[in-house]
């Protein structure tokens, strides 16, 4: 699924938790992912919110989950 995909149709992004001065929510399409708090506006509803409102953070994180899954096969094939 890509990114606008995540973010159309007027999705939403729930609150989950909060550890290490990062907010975690989750999409409707499943990714569960941190934003920090210092990096919110006022637009920030903290138990739901448009799912567009969070595209950066959602971009980010999947960017990060790609990063660990080619470092984790690197590491795997020099083995």
């Amino acid at each position: 699924m890509s990114i606008k995909e995540m973010v159309a149709e007027g999705r939403k992004v729930r609150f989950m938790h909060y550890t290490r001065g990062e907010l975690w929510n989750s999409t409707e399409t499943g990714i569960e992912r941190p934003a920090p708090t210092n990096d919110h506006d006022e637009w920030l509803n903290l138990t739901e919110h448009k799912a567009i409102l969070s595209m950066r953070y959602i971009r980010k994180h999947l960017a990060y989950l790609e990063e660990a899954k080619r470092s984790h096969a690197d590491g795997i094939a020099a083995s």
